[in-house]
């Protein structure tokens, strides 16, 4: 599928954004980077208010706001300098994926039970490969195909576990099945992720096995490197840390394990998602780990909105009428595949149906800030064409919207089997 660059770099040359020293001298670069941010953060917040009065999810608000500044919406755009976006976008990733990875200590990695394991690897595999092939059936190109079933194979862990909550049903027995399954989700998207950029070529059409081999070897190497030997020595460093008391030094030395590791990954070939992540596994090995999540909470609200605004501001939103029906398409397909086949292992494995029901409709409904990551990351190395960011916008958005109604609607499931059974 041939269309215009998403990124249209001749028409957003520095020139057209800084003006030359002669005209005035009350400009500069960093005048730029401010109004940027302002403008986001303004807009952002209008937006909000707008989604909240709506009751929906605030990343809605961020993707929306994102568009209204973006450099693709008519008739001017707001947005100075795209590169900031980039940088925003970058930053925010590296903080969205620091913060999961403190909700996964080592322990909780091994204890996320063997049903999960056996749900959630056939479950994303499977839902990979189908959507692989649907993508493949419409017209998109083999790298845009793998990058959009690798985003629609995971499951929105930031908008499930936020509609588990305000249901208050985080304790419920598929509540519990639904958490197991994300976090084995996750770590199949950041390995996969990480995979895919350090193997693919830009302009490649075919990814060399020897070079894959390579790849896997370094991933494994890498986070087998940190989760054994770090494990070891940086928990209990952060741990001599925080008996200082002192907040400040805390939060700075998480941030330089965060952005070191995410260096380090980078450096490697590999992608920043899995430094950012592992950062985040080893401090909540750390007794500081409940310290650490309250002072990181106004950066991670901060910079994971920045993230879902640069998304949004990136789309080239006058190509998103040519995608409605294919992103509906997946929609569907990678929905029926997740319900089918968790319904279908839970049953196997003599759960009762409801529950096999209200799991197999929570990993269904909704795709959300790692779909975006992999999109994202695709892009960062020119493997994904303009048509892959606008496609996964619209299911993003349509699955968040629609996600709190079909969880509920499992709720309901449930309370039916429970007044049957009595």
């Amino acid at each position: 599928m041939n269309h215009m660059p998403l990124m249209a770099e001749d028409s957003l040359s520095l020139p057209q954004f800084f003006p030359s020293p002669g005209l005035t001298s009350s400009f500069s670069p960093s005048n730029f980077i401010v109004q940027d941010f302002a403008i986001m953060m303004i807009i952002a917040a209008v937006m909000l208010i707008i989604t909240y009065k709506l009751r929906q999810p605030m990343v809605i608000g961020y993707i929306l706001a994102g568009m209204v500044i973006g450099p693709y919406t008519p008739p001017f755009r707001l947005i100075q300098n795209v590169e900031t976006v980039n940088v925003f976008a970058e930053l925010g990733i590296i903080m969205l994926l620091f913060v999961i990875g403190t909700e996964f200590p080592i322990a909780k990695l091994k204890s996320v039970g063997k049903t999960s394991v056996i749900v959630g690897v056939p479950e994303s595999l499977g839902t990979l490969i189908i959507v692989f092939f649907i993508a493949q059936t419409l017209g998109f190109s083999f790298f845009d195909s793998i990058f959009i079933a690798l985003a629609m194979s995971i499951t929105s862990t930031v908008v499930t576990i936020k509609i588990l909550e305000e249901l208050n049903i985080l304790k419920d027995r598929s509540s519990v099945l639904i958490l197991g399954v994300l976090i084995i989700e996750d770590i199949i998207a950041v390995s996969s992720l990480a995979i895919l950029q350090s193997t693919i070529t830009t302009g490649a059409d075919q990814v060399p096995i020897m070079q894959i081999t390579y790849s896997i070897g370094i991933v494994i190497a890498f986070i087998g490197s940190i989760l054994i030997l770090g494990s070891k020595f940086i928990p209990s460093a952060l741990d001599r840390v925080g008996k200082t008391n002192d907040y400040t030094l805390l939060l700075i030395v998480i941030l330089g394990l965060a952005f070191g590791l995410s260096f380090v990954a980078s450096a490697l070939g590999l992608s920043v998602v899995i430094g950012a992540f592992l950062a985040g596994v080893l401090v909540a090995e750390s007794k500081t780990a409940a310290i650490a999540k309250v002072i990181t909470i106004p950066l991670r609200d901060v910079f994971s909105a920045l993230f879902f605004i640069s998304i949004g501001a990136l789309m080239n939103i006058s190509l998103i009428p040519l995608f409605i029906i294919p992103a509906m398409v997946l929609i569907l397909s990678s929905f029926a595949s997740k319900l089918l086949i968790v319904t279908g292992i839970l049953q196997f494995r003599r759960y009762d149906y409801s529950t096999s029901l209200r799991t197999g409709l929570g990993l269904s409904s909704s795709r959300g800030e790692m779909s975006l990551i992999i999109a994202k990351g695709g892009q960062d190395i020119g493997a994904i064409s303009s048509s892959v960011l606008p496609v996964l916008g619209v299911v993003t958005v349509v699955t968040t919207f629609m996600a709190p109604y079909v969880i509920k609607f499992g709720n309901k499931v449930k309370f039916l089997s429970n007044t049957e059974d009595d």
